[in-house]
């Protein structure tokens, strides 16, 4: 019984960053990210990555390391670099949430 709850425990631990994020947020402030990537994240663009649909942690670690410059683009830096960590949720949690267009190659 305690096993259970403890494992219980660490699952909703682990998942807490991503019940902190408010998609509906991040919406609204992904309108600045509308220009190159699409309002819902999928880029029609052959420059601009399609990022709908990624990996809510993916697209944390990804922001984030544009925003420490541990990633380098001339495009992303400037556009992150006043984004706090909860923007970046909230960023994360809404393009994870839209739903990614399938390519054919």
């Amino acid at each position: 019984m305690k096993a259970t709850l403890l494992v219980a425990a660490s699952l909703a631990l682990a998942a807490a960053p991503a019940f902190a994020a408010d998609a509906d947020a991040g919406k609204e402030k992904s309108k600045t990210c509308a220009a190159c990537h699409g309002p819902d994240g999928n880029s029609v663009a052959p420059d601009f990555p399609r990022i709908a649909g990624q990996y809510y942690d993916y697209l944390v670690r990804v922001i984030g390391e544009y925003k420490s410059g541990a990633r380098k683009n001339p495009i992303m830096m400037p556009m992150v670099e006043k984004l706090t960590k909860r923007d970046i949720e909230d960023l994360a949690a809404y393009f994870s949430q839209q739903k990614g267009l399938v390519t054919k190659y």
